[in-house]
């Protein structure tokens, strides 16, 4: 038997753009640099339970650089301290005992804040782990950017953009539903970047009254439409979060979705326009990763080798400043990072005149630095 370090890695939650990236750099990293071999847990924490792995080499990671999803597979069911096949079975020392049995040094977990809650757990029983911040909402705390937040922006921005074209043709008011569940950072930049009139984030609670005369003084100086970006999670004041579902055997059962077709039914008695929702849902995770998002995988994939190699374990790889670092799991393990009110992003909306779904909210600037702040 081989006396190599062997590492293991997995795709945790949902699929996103540049996981393939992230697995691509990080087997070539391990292999070429570090001289440790690779094994791959298929369909994330599921294959880590079920023992179901496979053997990462260059021609196995060749290609795929430019792929959305991952070739490892995922599964956002599957929490070894839950498991959901087995009544909500505590199947942690299983694990543990698995990847002693691989003789594994460490594993590279890919994934959200349920991934890095999970990659936390393990490591305080003993089993090396790493994380690598992934997920389109831009949400984990400790890092600046999270790998497939641009290939989102950059999706939902080209979806408004083609909206924008009917909006104004058939002087409509159109409402675009952006994926989002508890902080807004989808919604503000694809709302900013495609010129969106309103942007409503689960941050700022808006007022349907509010939304109407933004669009109805729009019709008044002689703009027959509005652009309506809104994020899942967004809410109105006083009330809750649209919920499209619930899974029962899910480690995160809630499923929102649906507040654009409310905010289209509460509209239509207040406005002139005729008013239409899109909801762009899942297209918001798949496909090739942008240029940005492949470059940052790249470089999350070949720090996190490199802290494996280390023996840096207990963190998860992060960007602060345009500088890559690491910082503890338990700092990320079951938080959220949201928008904070004195964003520089939320200024500059409503520096061009958009609007937030609220006459409550307001910026206040000290020198060049803004303070949000709700009245």
């Amino acid at each position: 038997m081989s006396k190599r370090k062997r590492v293991g890695l997995l795709t945790g939650g949902g699929d996103c753009p540049g996981l393939n990236a992230v697995i691509r750099a990080v087997t070539k990293s391990l292999l070429q640099q570090h001289d440790v071999d690779v094994v791959g847990f298929e369909d994330g924490f599921l294959g880590l339970i079920e023992r179901r792995t496979r053997t990462l080499s260059f021609p196995e990671v060749s290609g795929i650089l430019t792929q959305g999803g991952t070739i490892l597979g995922a599964s956002n069911k599957a929490n070894p301290f839950n498991y959901y096949r087995r009544g909500g079975a505590d199947v942690s020392a299983q694990v543990v005992k698995y990847c002693k049995d691989l003789r594994l040094s460490a594993v590279v977990a890919l994934g959200g804040d349920g991934t890095m809650s999970i990659a936390h757990r393990f490591q305080e029983m003993g089993l090396p782990m790493v994380g690598v911040p992934k997920t389109i909402d831009n949400d984990l705390v400790g890092t600046d950017r999270t790998f497939g937040f641009d290939s989102a922006v950059t999706i939902a921005t080209e979806a408004i953009d083609r909206i924008h074209t009917t909006a104004q043709s058939h002087h409509r008011i159109m409402i675009v539903e952006t994926m989002g569940r508890y902080a807004g950072w989808i919604a503000l930049y694809a709302g900013v970047a495609s010129g969106s009139d309103v942007i409503l984030i689960p941050e700022i609670p808006y007022s349907v009254d509010a939304i109407a005369e933004a669009c109805n003084q729009r019709a008044r100086a002689g703009q027959q439409f509005t652009i309506i970006a809104v994020a899942e999670g967004a809410k109105p004041e006083g009330g809750e979060q649209t919920v499209e579902q619930t899974v029962e055997d899910s480690p995160d059962p809630v499923r929102l979705g649906g507040v654009g077709h409310v905010l289209a039914n509460e509209l239509r008695d207040l406005v002139s326009s005729e008013v239409r929702t899109t909801v762009l849902g899942h297209m918001q995770r798949g496909g090739t990763p942008t240029p940005f998002d492949r470059t940052l995988s790249t470089a999350f994939g070949a720090y996190a080798a490199a802290m494996v190699s280390a023996e840096e374990t207990g963190r998860m790889v992060a960007l602060q400043g345009g500088r890559l670092t690491s910082v503890p799991l338990d700092e990320v393990a079951n938080k959220t990072r949201t928008i904070p009110l004195d964003h520089p992003m939320l200024a500059t909306a409503q520096a061009v005149n958009t609007s937030f779904g609220t006459s409550d909210f307001a910026l206040e600037f000290s020198g060049t630095e803004p303070t949000g702040r709700m009245c």
